[in-house]
């Protein structure tokens, strides 16, 4: 066995994976490409933190490139109590928000002292071909601890033949000290491309916290 083979051995664990102290600079040095990723791999697009924000809005990025989108938020907090994290999407790159939707939502819900749990169907959340900000964390707290982290996805906003379908998975710090897993879909009733989504409080603003907008490579 030569010295590299003995090398690499040495360096990769029990479970098959190689360790920090393998991998220096002399042993990537002859490495000048990367193979492209594969489908599924994230990519990072932009980024945007909150600062006493009455809105965020993404007006670049959505676009054909990709056919599908992902926005993560990361501990978003709310400047007012009991307020709901809502979204809206525009065709005409962000001069208006307004596009008609269809959704269906329902949450699971456990308190702190282990006393209540909850699934329930959230009649009062859906929309029925309104134009309105479709609301995807409702009551949020905003205590100094309290804020809501999750993603909504988007597919396909490009497309000018087909409806535009999304989906939130978000978790939150609800103002009665509760843990709420909200699940919020529905789909933008337009044919139209999708070209930038807006994100807001129902009523105050964004005070704190991170979204992140990431295309998905295609296979």
């Amino acid at each position: 066995m030569g010295s590299i083979t003995r090398g690499l051995s040495n360096n990769i664990t029990t479970g098959g994976v190689i360790s920090a102290s393998g991998i220096t600079n002399a042993t990537v040095a002859n490495i000048t490409s990367f193979p492209n990723a594969s489908g599924g791999t994230l990519i990072l697009l932009s980024t945007q933190t909150a600062s006493a924000s009455a809105t965020i809005s993404f007006t670049t990025g959505l676009d054909s490139t990709y056919d599908e989108y992902i926005f993560k938020f990361i501990n978003i907090h709310p400047a007012n109590n009991g307020v709901s994290l809502n979204f809206n999407m525009s065709t005409d790159g962000g001069s208006n928000y307004n596009v008609t939707k269809t959704s269906t939502s329902f949450f699971t819900e456990h308190d702190e002292s282990d006393l209540y749990t909850s699934l329930s169907y959230a009649t009062s959340w859906d929309l029925a071909q309104s134009t309105a900000f479709q609301a995807i964390a409702p009551d949020i707290g905003n205590d100094n601890d309290q804020n809501c982290s999750g993603t909504l996805t988007i597919y396909n906003p490009s497309s000018t033949t087909y409806i535009k379908h999304f989906i939130s998975n978000i978790n939150q710090y609800h103002q009665s000290d509760l843990s709420q897993q909200w699940f919020m879909a529905g789909y933008g009733n337009t044919t139209s491309a999708v070209n930038a989504v807006r994100f807001q409080m129902s009523s105050g603003n964004i005070d704190d916290g991170i979204i992140k907008l990431y295309g998905v490579k295609k296979s």
